[in-house]
């Protein structure tokens, strides 16, 4: 019987560069620069480290879509590295693999890395999924780009519980002012101007109804992580550890877009995926455990969705609770303390591990002019593809009790 890995891995050090236009560096010197800020916070040596899982979306960094621009990048002595990817879920990807391999006893020190170089595609945004997403994707929905996928959010949710679309563009509005008050604090982020409601409200229209302050920067960037077993983190010296509490991941199987049953106004893989990671965690009221988020919010609209999807606000509740601030900095369950996706950047390959980072260093009292008071339960949520297909990952961090629970 599987009995998840609760409490089997502690995170011993983390690095994450700016995220931003980094004309300034290439891809190998963004990995470093993450990767020595890792080494640094964890005090090791590199050689330490057993494997390595390298996590990277377009292949304008790849070596034959190998996992050589990590190895040679870093230096590594020679060990097993394995690159990974899974749409804009490929940051936590990386991260799966180094997890599992320490909680599987395979190796006693792993490490996970992502990167992304998106400003030198060329694109203004991301490319059109058929285009740059292969054959099968591209058979299927041709012409799909990410804000045209994820408009038919807001029309589907409108139309389930009808809501008229101002109230849930809206609500919208709030998440981009939200975030974008939290970036303003976080010097590593891509965007650290505050806007305001009026100007989510008149932005230029990208996809209706999102307009342009509802949609993501592309960014460069690099986030890393290393872990181990709590035990072999003990014997470092460390004393106050951040274990994994669940890790758990959900991939679409085509009910979205082949069958009627889908009502077009939530993800069938976040709703799993959460239950299942609470369920490892041994949390029995996410709303009321939880004690801070970071979720995938490509979009404003995904972010409200999602607030449902992980079973925190009640169906058709979330731009209530949205408006009421409870997501807020100073709400009952901040979500993108650090500002997201929306204002953090979003380099697809370091995305998922660049949360972990922000989870990481609040509970750890380490978040600067951000810190929130106390915080012990983290989530993340890393989302990857588009409504109608999609990859999505769940993970809850916490301080290591001994493997007493949450």
């Amino acid at each position: 019987m599987a009995s998840g890995i609760r409490d089997k891995v502690a995170i011993i050090g983390m690095g994450c560069t700016k995220f931003g236009e980094r004309w300034d560096k290439g891809a190998d010197e963004l990995m470093l620069e993450a990767f020595q800020e890792a080494l640094e916070d964890a005090g090791i040596e590199k050689e330490r480290i057993q494997a390595a899982w390298f996590g990277n979306c377009f292949d304008e960094v790849a070596v034959g879509k190998s996992a050589l621009p990590a190895s040679l990048s870093l230096r590594l002595n020679n060990i097993a590295v394995t690159r990974v990817e899974n749409f804009c879920a490929s940051g936590t990807a990386e991260g799966l693999g180094a997890v599992y391999a320490v909680a599987s006893g395979a190796y006693d020190i792993a490490l996970a890395i992502g990167v992304e170089k998106l400003k030198d595609i060329g694109y203004g945004g991301l490319p059109e999924f058929g285009s740059a997403m292969g054959s099968l994707t591209g058979q299927w929905f041709p012409n799909m780009t990410a804000p045209g996928g994820f408009a038919m959010l807001a029309s589907g949710y409108s139309a389930k519980y009808k809501i008229d679309m101002s109230e849930v563009k809206r609500a919208m509005a709030h998440v981009s002012v939200k975030s974008h008050a939290n970036g303003t604090k976080n010097p590593k982020a891509h965007l650290r101007k505050a806007v305001t409601e009026e100007q989510v409200l008149n932005s230029p229209m990208v996809a209706y109804p999102l307009g342009l302050f509802d949609c993501f920067g592309v960014s460069d960037g690099s986030a890393c992580a290393i872990v181990t077993t709590p035990e072999i983190a003990k014997s470092l010296g460390k004393k106050d550890l951040i274990s994994v509490k669940a890790l758990q991941l959900s991939l679409s199987n085509g009910e979205e877009f082949q069958f009627h049953t889908w009502d077009g106004a939530h993800f069938v893989t976040t709703s799993k995926a959460s239950k299942q990671a609470y369920e490892e965690a041994g949390i029995k009221n996410p709303r009321d455990e939880i004690s801070l988020m970071e979720v995938h919010d490509c979009f404003s609209i995904t972010e409200l969705v999602t607030m449902e999807d992980l079973h925190i606000s009640e169906r058709g509740k979330a731009p209530k609770d949205i408006m009421d601030g409870f997501y807020d900095a100073d709400g009952k369950i901040p979500c993108q303390i650090d500002g997201g996706l929306k204002c953090f950047g979003h380099p697809i390959g370091a995305s998922g591990l660049r949360m972990l980072y922000e989870i990481y260093n609040q509970i750890l009292g380490r978040a600067g002019e951000r810190q929130l008071k106390e915080p012990k339960l983290g989530l993340t949520h890393n989302l990857g593809g588009f409504p109608l297909m999609n990859v999505c990952s769940v993970a809850i961090v916490g301080r290591y009790n001994g493997g007493k629970g949450v």
